[in-house]
């Protein structure tokens, strides 16, 4: 799909990290960029640079991802690409026994639904939303009508100690893809997945530099974090490349993760 002026997008989690770079890579190309994101500050500010629009929105909410289809629509016309970023993370065992006591505790079930609430089931309400919209355009000269680009980790491959919710819920992201690939296929809209490795985002930077030397020395080449304009590049690449569909993409530098 060729991007331009008459395109519009809408990038879920666009307020910071892989997000944000994804917006002001869209919008360099003169796309139309709707910011979907719980953090207002930061969303209206890369709005106003980018000259796109912020909808304060909880992907785990039917009612308020309906909402902020309509304005960013009303904003920007019907979008023919979205790129899902929300998403959490959160480390607890299975199980865990305390230390001194050594009573054993269980995973609190209610944090293990929420992970999956905004990870998996949030990108698939805004996949179903936006596909059924883009279903309403006219097919494009290049045989398109729209393009899905979604995020899951590397921990779907590789999930380490007290991963199980993130990496089910990033696992469930890279199971759907080819399957709703070609439930979309008839009406001419591809849905591809990267899974993300080690990346330099507003969540390691909050972590100690040399933690944070640590886990680049982990990468096999280049032996750093990623950036996320390389993350923001690939996800370009799905949407103008035709003829990639159906398919999740590792971005990692190689790595493979253990178990901690």
């Amino acid at each position: 799909m060729k991007l331009g002026e008459d395109v519009a997008a809408i990038v879920t989690g666009g307020a910071s990290g892989l997000g944000e770079a994804t917006v002001r890579r869209l919008a360099s190309h003169g796309v139309k960029v709707a910011i979907f994101d719980l953090d207002e500050d930061r969303g209206s500010d890369l709005a106003a640079q980018v000259g796109g629009k912020f909808c304060r929105v909880d992907v785990t909410s039917q009612d308020e991802v309906t909402g902020a289809f309509e304005q960013a629509r009303k904003a920007n016309g019907q979008e023919r690409i979205l790129v899902n970023c929300a998403g959490i993370g959160g480390s607890t065992k299975t199980i865990s026994r305390d230390r001194e006591t050594g009573e054993i505790r269980e995973y609190p079930m209610d944090r293990f639904e929420r992970i999956i609430q905004v990870n998996l089931i949030g990108t698939f309400r805004c996949i179903t939303k936006s596909a059924a919209g883009m279903a309403t355009l006219g097919v494009r000269d290049d045989g398109e009508r729209g393009a899905i680009v979604n995020t899951a980790s590397v921990a779907a491959k590789e999930g380490q100690v007290g991963q199980a919710a993130y990496a089910a819920s990033k696992a469930g992201v890279v199971g759907l893809t080819l399957t709703v690939a070609r439930d979309l296929s008839s009406e001419c809209i591809r849905v591809n997945t990267i899974l993300p490795g080690l990346f330099d985002t507003p969540l390691l930077a909050r972590v100690s530099e040399p933690v944070r030397a640590s886990l680049a020395q982990q990468v096999p080449h280049p032996r750093r974090l990623g950036a996320v304009d390389e993350f923001a590049q690939l996800a370009e690449s799905l949407i103008t490349n035709s003829y990639i569909n159906g398919e999740h993409i590792r971005l990692d530098g190689a790595i493979r993760m253990g178990p901690r």
